[in-house]
């Protein structure tokens, strides 16, 4: 009988890029919170002998081998000797270069599932973890359940309690495509210009907006310090953000590296009719209620 997964997406309501390590990763500082509701699925079907880990259909640009479904089950093999053969039919809904950590999902649900059916061969969850950090930032995440504030490259993670149950979600997903590796590059000339000038006052928003102070969501402060650097480069998703301001939210800001833009609005009647606008005028969108969140008992 095939296994039918599901593999959420992600959202950062804060993230704040500490420094640059020596070896060109970026040491961060960020809060997780996992969307449910958007999801990738992944059936799993016994392979033929011999086959291997198979990932249909191949994503455009994305080769099996560099698949991160994939690497996580070639990972897994060569730290465990568990390889099994599997077939992975991925259905993507979570698009990519959205900041919403969709492949990141997706190879922490082959870990699990991998994980499930190692027997005695399965790791310790640190191990495990560990393994995770070397496929993907993002990736050790998706191993737990419920939101987390994230340090290191984002692989420190500590579960947290946190109540959203008085918010809507509306994912606004503008057909923008960011390259993670270029953000983070931008990202370091925008804060070597920045030392250099004593200082920004003006980065997240326009000039003439009315909305330029942090929206607190005790005691979660909605920040992204990518926006400094996305939004002069594609200045439709700085137009969305405030936007959506305008509609209601009462916050607003990219996730990740973007280009998804993650809304928060007190009133579900205006994150309904912001997107019935939005959809009107051809912008693609989740939208779902957030809940309460305790930390699990270890």
């Amino acid at each position: 009988m095939p296994d039918i997964l599901s593999a959420p997406a992600k959202i950062n309501l804060s993230l704040w890029i500490i420094s640059r390590r020596a070896n060109g990763y970026h040491e961060l500082e960020s809060l997780f919170v996992p969307v449910a509701g958007l999801a990738d699925t992944l059936d799993m079907r016994p392979g033929r002998p011999g086959s291997g880990c198979l990932v249909t259909p191949e994503l455009p640009d994305t080769p099996t081998e560099i698949n991160l479904v994939f690497r996580a089950w070639k990972a897994y093999a060569a730290a465990t000797g568990f390889a099994p053969d599997v077939d992975v039919r991925l259905t993507k809904r979570i698009p990519t270069g959205a900041g919403l950590g969709g492949g990141s999902s997706d190879a922490a649900t082959m870990l699990r599932w991998l994980q499930a059916q190692a027997g005695p061969r399965a790791l310790a969850q640190a191990e495990l973890g560990r393994l995770a950090a070397g496929i993907g930032a993002d990736v050790p995440f998706f191993l737990h359940e419920g939101p987390a504030w994230a340090r290191g490259i984002g692989d420190e993670l500590t579960p947290v309690a946190l109540d959203l149950s008085a918010f809507t979600l509306l994912l606004v997903l503008p057909p923008v495509h960011v390259a993670t590796a270029w953000a983070y590059g931008a990202w370091d000339e925008h804060a070597r210009r920045k030392a250099e000038a004593e200082g920004c006052a003006e980065c997240l928003t326009t000039r003439t907006s009315t909305h330029k102070r942090r929206v607190s969501l005790s005691p979660v402060v909605v920040q992204n310090d990518f926006e400094a650097v996305v939004f002069p480069v594609h200045p439709f998703l700085r137009e969305q953000k405030e936007r959506l301001l305008k509609m209601g939210a009462a916050s607003a800001a990219m996730s990740g590296s973007g280009a998804g833009l993650a809304a928060l609005f007190r009133e579900n009647p205006l994150a309904l009719a912001a997107a019935e606008v939005l959809r009107t005028n051809g912008l693609p969108v989740h939208i779902e209620a957030l809940r309460k969140w305790g930390v699990a008992k270890r």
